[in-house]
């Protein structure tokens, strides 16, 4: 635990700088005249140059990264295969890409690798909606779905989580009568919470011919619930989206999987004729990945630490009184602050933490991510400090206080904001 801990972070602002050469910096023509929502930066990082602006000791815990970093056995994939960069070297992707399918059975042809998972699940959305072919997705949960509806003109319909705060998917079936996609995060963002797979199994017996169902399983290593992705073997009309960005520790190196039957897969080209371009990442990022998925300890070590932590933090809160939504299995938690998360945010930032944004279903509940022990400590002291403060009295802070934005996806690069 310790050797993970001090390899992964000693190493990972030098690692970012040598991962973000990783990401596609690719522009559709097809979505020039997109426009991204107002206060949106397209083509950003969830946190990008603001961070620069801030103290250098502020605790971010706003983007539900790894504080980890990538694995020692991946940092040394890294430093061993950077110099081979001068060569195009695809058999490093393919050796990825082998490992991958190995691990979860899938034959060859059944998935891709990306620089990153945003990319591919715009792909995946862009491909199955449209303006005849509406998306149902879950509210709250991650705002790329319904961006990328906005982008293809395609109606949208969010549908309310459960009382527990799982996806309601009989809800969703009867949200449209034939959708082209229905998006399902699983764990949830921001909620953290399960849906169990039993009822994504019954969507897809149960959902219109001809609709899609994506299932983003970007955070499911931090769960011990069964992943989807066996159902992609079975030829189901399913998508399921893997990123290294979360447990993996390599959200600035950019590696991601989509996973589908082929003729799923083949539809993404369709978005762009540069679509399938950007599923050639660098072989530093290849290698990176191939490690990370052979080193048979990493997910449940880093597993545990999450959920120990994750655990005596929401001890805390609990015992404090404050309110919590419960359930997470992921590496985010939701809390109840009594006041709008941007307001109290702000009023977080003044003491240097910076926690993640609030949803417009429920604009008193802030998102936080789960770090290490040390900076939840300095959490625990911030937020009890400024839950104790009368709500707006922040002192003008809300305008020094800039939101998360979106995960970056290489299909929103070079749009207008």
């Amino acid at each position: 635990m310790n050797t993970d801990l001090k390899n992964g972070v000693s190493r990972r602002n030098f690692m970012r700088i040598l991962g973000a050469a990783s990401a596609a910096a690719t522009s559709f023509p097809a979505f020039a005249a997109a426009q991204a929502p107002a206060g949106q930066r397209a083509g950003g990082g969830d946190m990008g140059d603001m961070r620069a602006a801030r103290n250098p000791n502020t605790v971010i815990i706003s983007s539900n990264e790894n504080p980890l970093g990538p694995a020692k056995s991946a940092l040394d994939a890294i430093c061993s295969t950077a110099n081979l960069g001068g060569r195009y070297h695809q058999e490093v992707s393919m050796q990825a890409i082998t490992a991958f399918n190995e691990i979860y059975s899938l034959k060859r042809g059944y998935s891709a690798l990306f620089p990153g998972s945003g990319g591919p699940l715009d792909l995946a959305l862009m491909s199955n909606i449209g303006p005849d072919k509406p998306l149902v997705y879950g509210d709250p949960s991650y705002e790329q779905g319904f961006r990328a509806a906005d982008a293809m003109k395609a109606p949208k319909f969010p549908v309310p989580l459960t009382a527990d705060y799982k996806h309601d998917v009989k809800a969703m079936l009867a949200a449209h009568p034939s959708p082209g996609a229905y998006y399902i995060v699983n764990p949830n963002n921001p909620t953290g919470t399960m849906t169990p797979k039993a009822d994504i199994v019954w969507l897809l017996e149960n959902k219109p011919k001809g609709s899609i169902v994506i299932v983003d399983e970007a955070y499911h290593h931090f769960s011990t619930d069964d992943s989807c992705i066996d159902l992609v073997a079975q030829d189901k009309d399913i998508i399921v989206l893997r990123t290294f960005s979360k447990i993996y520790g390599m959200a600035g190196i950019r590696a991601g999987f989509a996973v589908a039957k082929p003729e799923l897969l083949a539809r993404f080209s369709t978005v762009s004729p540069a679509g399938r371009s950007l599923a050639s990442i660098s072989i530093t990022s290849a290698a990176a990945t191939t490690a990370s998925l052979k080193d048979k300890d990493l997910i449940t070590l880093r597993r545990k630490i999450n959920s120990d932590i994750r655990s005596e933090t929401l001890e805390f809160l609990t015992k404090k009184g404050y309110k919590i939504l419960p359930g997470s299995q992921a590496n985010m938690f939701m809390v109840d602050v009594k006041r709008p998360g941007r307001e109290f945010g702000a009023s977080m930032m003044q003491e240097n933490v910076a926690i993640g944004r609030s949803w417009p279903i429920m604009p008193n509940y802030v998102r936080v991510t789960v770090g290490t022990k040390d900076e939840m400590a300095k959490f625990q002291t911030a937020f009890v400090k400024c839950m104790d403060k009368a709500p707006a009295t922040a002192n003008g802070a809300a305008e020094l206080f800039v939101p998360e934005y979106h995960a970056p996806s290489e299909l929103y690069r070079g749009m207008a904001v």
